[in-house]
């Protein structure tokens, strides 16, 4: 999902190859933070991401292949949508790139924050006062660190991404795998009914938001399109192998954790260490729960190190287009756009104060995701917009890569995506199941939330566009 992780590139030999965009891919979208909230689904995840892959994941992956290929410069999303409706409507999108970003950082941090707090002391994580204060000086720290570059961020990002994420995940399967042969209770429900998504009942839904938000990412790759060997071959490939990667990890893992914490107990920030714990205590291993503890931390925090410079550079380039305000078009003599970083970090500070704000620390952790995923996936209906657009007003120009099955193939795609895209932002205004007693005003407070954060970009342009 970050820059730099899209810069793990930087070490191979040009063009890049399939094995290079499966694994931009793979180390864009696996993470360890999603998981819990798929493990609500119990057996039926199967089928969930099967069905997600279907009607979001190829589509997504098909269209910024097309678009990338078509129009490879630097920029992605920005450049694409620029060219299809105007300069406006590009800053509108980079925006709700940059501010989706803005609003997941406090909740990839209370994962971080959870996973410690787990290890050292479960009772800590009640305190909202001190989660708050060490989420937020955690922030401002990694922000520090990334106005001298991005040579150490990159570097976090890459390691703690294999070590951190990567290995756990496999950990954990592996763990789950070895219980099962050994007879071990397990908590899923084994049956081809169990298999099916449940649609008679509601409190499930809410969680196929956070699922779907688990796989942005994959149009990553296509960020450096101009350096593909043989594009009309290697995008489907890739695609095709990264999707069979991705899922099988997510599912597997999810799966795990599914079957070991008991569906009552499991919580949605600190899953991942209640499955830990089980599968240490079940084979006498509890001397390794801290250093796996540690693997997590350091895979969230690279992560979090990742995106907190990478996002910026999207604001950074509209205005220096003067879309927005020229005052943060500056960059110090790192070429880190240091004003942006601040008011990035002024901003988490605000939305981290959801965690004292609201009832419970798990409250604001639902909320912040799910209004993340709401403004990441209207950025989603935009690039399926784009590529219709642009098919239709620049039929003439080259394209390496296009869509399989012509007129059709590119019908299927966007409706597919965009439909998708839409139903689940109407599923984000239904509450999870944990929301229903402690916070009456859910639906409103997420589409104001939608709105406010929507509005800015045009009031900008608009300021922008009296100045000049």
């Amino acid at each position: 999902m970050s820059d730099d992780a899209l810069n793990i590139h930087a070490s191979l030999k040009k063009p890049l190859g399939v094995f290079a965009l499966v694994m931009i891919n793979v180390i864009a979208i696996d993470n360890l933070r999603t998981l819990p909230f798929s493990a609500e689904f119990g057996l039926s995840l199967v089928s969930i991401y099967v069905l997600a892959a279907i009607f979001f994941l190829i589509p997504v992956g098909f269209a910024a292949a097309e678009l990338a290929t078509t129009w490879p410069a630097r920029g992605g999303i920005y450049i694409w949508i620029r060219e299809a409706f105007g300069p406006r409507a590009g800053f509108f999108i980079i925006w709700l790139q940059w501010i989706y970003n803005v609003v997941w950082y406090p909740t990839a941090l209370a994962f971080i924050l959870g996973a410690f707090a787990y290890l050292v002391n479960p009772h800590l994580f009640d305190d909202r006062v001190l989660f708050f204060t060490s989420i937020t000086a955690l922030f401002w720290l990694a922000t520090l660190a990334n106005c001298f570059g991005m040579r150490i961020s990159s570097m976090i990002s890459t390691i703690g991404t294999l070590i951190g994420t990567l290995l756990p995940m496999s950990i954990i399967i592996g763990l789950a795998a070895y219980g099962l042969l050994q007879g071990h209770p397990n908590e899923l429900t084994l049956s081809w009914k169990a298999l099916l998504p449940n649609t008679h009942t509601q409190d499930q839904l809410p969680f196929l938001v956070e699922v779907i938000f688990g796989l942005v990412g994959i149009e990553m790759s296509a960020m450096h399109a101009d350096q593909v060997a043989h594009p009309q071959e290697s995008y489907p490939r890739a695609i095709a192998w990264s999707i069979m990667i991705i899922c099988t990890s997510l599912i597997l893992s999810s799966l795990a954790i599914a079957g070991v914490v008991p569906h009552a107990q499991l919580n949605v920030i600190t899953g991942i260490s209640q499955a830990l714990t089980v599968f240490l205590d079940q084979n006498h291993l509890q001397i390794l729960h801290p250093l796996l503890t540690t693997l997590i931390i350091m895979g969230g925090t690279g992560g979090v190190a990742a995106w907190i410079i990478g996002p910026t550079k999207g604001l950074l380039m509209a205005a220096q287009d003067g879309l927005a305000p020229q005052y943060f078009s500056k960059v110090n003599p790192q070429g880190v756009p240091v004003r942006i970083l601040l008011l990035q970090a002024l901003l988490f500070t605000g939305f981290a104060y959801f965690y004292i704000w609201m009832p419970k620390i798990e409250s604001a952790y639902v909320v912040l995701t799910v209004m993340t995923t709401q403004l990441s996936l209207w950025v989603y209906i935009g690039l399926f917009a784009a590529l219709w657009r642009l098919r239709h007003i620049a039929p003439h120009r080259t394209r390496p890569y296009r869509i399989p099955g012509g007129r059709f193939g590119l019908i299927a795609c966007c409706a597919l995506g965009g439909i998708t895209c839409l139903m689940v932002i109407g599923l984000g205004f239904v509450p999870p199941p944990m929301l229903h007693d402690s916070l009456a005003h859910y639906a409103p407070m997420i589409g104001l939330g939608m709105i406010l954060l929507c509005l800015p970009p045009f009031i900008i342009s608009h300021y922008t566009q009296r100045k000049r």
